[in-house]
């Protein structure tokens, strides 16, 4: 009876496991990842002045993603990079500038 029983206990306790861990990577957690695929983007784009983010809100399994919007030094049109955060080694790549006309992002106003 018990051994029957077994299979369904185990996959009773995964669930369960798997319901808080998947609630631990909520919330706070969330927003400490964005804050820091936020940073580490801006400070890989020191070329753009008026530089900002626009974080992807969970990324992928291995990466977390962002578009940083800024101006070249000496430019007066606005450029957007593809930002690549690396979890597991919180190192970051950038792509090369897309101009304009290839991508059109409006960054969201900041939340007061």
């Amino acid at each position: 009876m018990l051994s029957r029983l077994l299979p369904a206990i185990v996959f009773s306790a995964a669930s369960v496991l798997a319901a808080s861990s998947a609630a631990a990577s909520s919330g706070d957690a969330w927003e400490t990842f964005r804050a820091e695929v936020s940073k580490k983007c801006l400070a890989a784009a020191p070329s753009l002045q008026k530089a900002s983010a626009v974080v992807d809100p969970f990324g992928t399994e291995s990466f977390g993603l962002a578009l940083v919007i800024g101006t070249p030094k000496g430019s007066k049109a606005a450029v957007t990079q593809i930002c690549v955060y690396d979890k597991q080694k919180k190192t970051v790549e950038l792509g090369g500038e897309l101009a304009p006309d290839t991508v059109k992002v409006g960054v969201p106003t900041k939340k007061k």
